[in-house]
């Protein structure tokens, strides 16, 4: 062994001796006090356990001394009173050390080991937390010793010292149990012979405290990853770029407490990028192995406040969730006459599945907010388990959503929820600091999901499941959706927040997608047909065939009926009768003579029974159909020919019907390829009819509702309408790329 060797040994042996580092977790005490199990304070217990930190509880079970909200912290004295009790057995261990810290509001970065080599190289006997306000008495700060760097005033939430300097500190004076604690210890250290005695310092650079109340500015989260510290698993690192320092415990004290929940989502290896969400799986409920009849009883709320579109997909997906409909309540609030016949209907068909069903209708006069307060109470007095509130606009196109959720075990969680292809979801990442949207850094990771997992946020809406207790334990003076001046999510929310109830938003599956009903126009005659632009998705789920897809499938050889005619399946019979229904209330349709005044030059060779997409406002909506849906059939069969987007001018619906006109003579089309799509059913809704390419001597007169006739146009397809010999024939026609 060389000598520089030999002197790492040495160092390396006697660095404990040095440092005075711990050997045993037992050398330092863990006290905390809590009254009972918040959803802050079980987080408090996860990132202790997770650095195996093991607090001593003061005070679980009892009454909160000095108010019912613990959020205020009142009652501090009480805190103090039940740490000297706790400490008396300790009274004649001088050398022992214990570290305090709140409850609610606070979070472990790293293991006592760290926290005690920090301490250590202070020289304190007794550290506290510091922070940039002086409270409770703003008079009193110019009474702090000045400080160059950090922060100058004390911090009740967290601090660590010897037991024989505690102990003389919490019998400094006697204090009450509703007395403030932050003053009691203020007042301490402000006595300069005792802070002296005690070497009763500050942690003004937050080496290991770090209060982030008026820090935020100061604070970084820093993602390491795995290859640059030689560690197995990326971490997020929480410096105080400011003071230079990383701070080993955080503490939300004051509004501070949603950054700390943001925090919390990476810190203490919540998440990481290999692991994913590593606090997922805490405390979950296995719902599969219970037994149907001992499931929760669950009260959904169904919220209709506006027109909305496709809403009869959704109230589908509603009813077809995985959850035994015994085992649920039934409460609609219909605040849209346009939907009172679906809702009526669908009210009907469903009410007697369920344990109870409730419908509160336009003409009832309920507003929004009052129907949201009611369901609610009606929850509470059913004895729900659970609440799930629903949208309209919320499509669960999972059907395990209402199970994954409760599976999921949280106070109040929803499913993430978003716009397609749009940053607009259900969640809020970040707030102002009126209480308005401001987005988080992490925002579009989550909702393009980039990063999954079960995310702390200060907002929900649309959809979210409640746990009863919750509604069970605060009464409507509490936990209601009606402050004044704000939408009802943003008062339930707000509500929530004040309670210190966490919102939780999972993104762990997709769950489904919000509808758009922003250009929702029920003026219209059909308006869920304009909605491929806001709502594609649910548009194609309604309007394209099933089997579309499969037109493209190389393995598969498409139809064709006539030399270079193809046939593909393209539109469902709601879109046939939907188009029809467009163009009949309209009712505006070409007489059939040449004259016609919608065209350039008021001349049409070849004149129909019509009405051109631009009468009733669709040309821009069948245009981007065209492009959508139509010219990857085109390449497909006719390759080589390419025009993205195809262009048309001739976009209209023909009516064929034995006393207006019945067929149509022999034509060229004034098209590079023309598009058929039969709206209606031969056989069924008319006799005869169909297409004849005369060149060729071949005739396509079985034609198929939704399917779509595609050939050339000039030269080539030279071609007549057969006669129609009964009833009314509709077809769907573009002359493409002229």
């Amino acid at each position: 062994m060389n000598s520089k060797a030999f002197c790492v040994l040495i160092v390396n042996l006697l660095l404990p001796f040095l440092t005075g580092a711990i050997e045993n977790k037992d050398d330092i005490l863990v006290f905390t006090v809590a009254t009972e199990y918040t959803d802050g304070f079980q987080r408090y217990l996860h990132t202790a356990a997770e650095y195996g930190i093991k607090p001593e509880v003061l005070g679980m079970g009892e009454r909160w001394l000095g108010g019912d909200n613990i959020r205020l912290e009142a009652g501090g004295g009480w805190k103090v009173n039940l740490l000297k009790q706790a400490l008396e057995k300790y009274k004649d261990d001088e050398e022992k050390i214990i570290l305090f810290t709140d409850g609610y509001d606070v979070i472990f970065l790293s293991d006592l080991a760290s926290i005690y080599e920090k301490f250590q190289s202070t020289g304190a006997r007794v550290l506290f937390g510091a922070e940039t306000a002086c409270w409770p008495d703003k008079s009193l700060a110019d009474k702090y010793p000045e400080v160059t760097v950090g922060k100058r005033f004390l911090n009740s939430g967290l601090f660590i010292g010897y037991v024989k300097e505690i102990l003389k500190l919490l019998n400094y004076d006697t204090i009450k149990d509703k007395d403030d604690d932050q003053l009691f210890y203020t007042n301490a250290y402000l006595d300069e012979k005792l802070r002296e005695e005690l070497k009763f310092q500050l942690d003004h650079k937050s080496n290991i405290f770090q209060n982030l109340n008026g820090a935020i500015s100061e604070i970084q989260l820093k993602r390491i990853d795995a290859d640059e510290k030689e560690q197995s698993t990326t971490i997020y690192e929480f410096n105080n770029f400011l003071s230079s320092t990383q701070p080993l415990i955080l503490h939300g004290n004051g509004p501070s407490k949603l950054h700390l929940n943001a925090y919390a989502n990476y810190v203490a290896k919540a998440w990481t990028p290999e692991d994913g969400c590593r606090h997922c799986e805490l405390e979950t409920i296995d719902v599969d192995k219970i037994a149907e009849e001992e499931l929760p009883i669950v009260y959904l709320a169904l919220f209709v406040e506006e027109a909305t579109p496709f809403l009869l997909e959704q109230l589908q997906k509603v009813v077809k969730l995985e959850y035994p409909k015994k085992r649920m309540h039934f409460f609609i609030h219909n605040n849209a006459k346009y939907h009172n016949k679906l809702i009526e209907e669908f009210s009907e068909k469903h009410k007697d599945e369920y344990l109870s069903f409730k419908q509160i209708t336009p003409e009832d006069g309920t507003n929004e907010w009052t129907a949201r307060d009611l369901s609610l109470d009606q929850c509470v007095a059913r004895k729900c388990d659970y609440y799930f509130s629903v949208d309209s606009i919320a499509h669960l196109d999972n059907p395990f959503t209402l199970k994954l959720l409760i599976q999921q075990n949280r106070t109040v969680v929803a499913p993430m929820l978003s716009r397609p292809g749009k940053a607009w979801s259900n969640f809020w990442g970040a707030l102002t600091t009126d209480g308005f949207y401001a987005r988080s850094n992490d925002y579009l990771d989550l909702v393009h999901f980039d990063r999954r997992g079960l995310w702390n946020v200060p907002f929900i809406a649309h959809c979210y499941l409640v746990k009863g207790s919750l509604l069970q334990r605060y009464d409507r003076t509490k936990l209601h959706f009606s402050r004044k001046n704000i939408d009802a999510d943003m008062s339930f929310c707000a509500n929530l927040r004040d309670l210190d109830v966490f919102m939780f938003v999972s993104n762990r599956v997709d769950f489904g997608h919000l509808a758009n009903p922003e250009t929702y126009d029920t003026a219209l005659s059909v308006p869920d047909m304009y909605q491929i632009f806001e709502n594609q998705k649910d548009w194609e789920e309604r309007y394209i065939h099933p089997d579309f897809a499969e037109n493209l499938n190389p393995e598969k050889k498409p139809a064709q009926p006539c030399p270079d005619v193809y046939w593909f399946p393209i539109v469902t019979k709601q879109f046939n009768s939907d188009l029809i229904h467009m163009m009949e209330s309209f009712g505006k349709w070409s007489d059939g003579s040449s004259s016609d005044s919608r065209l350039e030059g008021g001349y049409e060779a070849v004149p129909t029974r019509d009405i051109h997409m631009n009468q009733v406002g669709w040309e821009r909506h069948w245009l981007y159909f065209l492009q959508q849906y139509v010219r990857p059939l085109q390449e497909h069969v006719f390759t080589g020919y390419f025009h993205d987007p195809p262009r048309s001018l001739m976009n209209f619906v023909v009516r064929y019907r034995p006393d207006e006109q019945p067929s149509l003579r022999p034509h060229h089309d004034s098209s590079t390829y023309t598009i058929n799509i039969a709206l209606n059913e031969r056989g069924v809704d008319y006799e005869g009819g169909g297409c004849r390419f005369i060149r060729y001597n071949c005739s396509v007169v079985d034609t198929k509702p939704g399917w779509l006739l595609i050939h050339p146009g000039r030269l080539t397809h030279y071609h007549e309408g057969l006669l129609v010999t009964k009833g009314t024939r509709y077809i769907m026609i573009s002359f493409v790329d002229p």
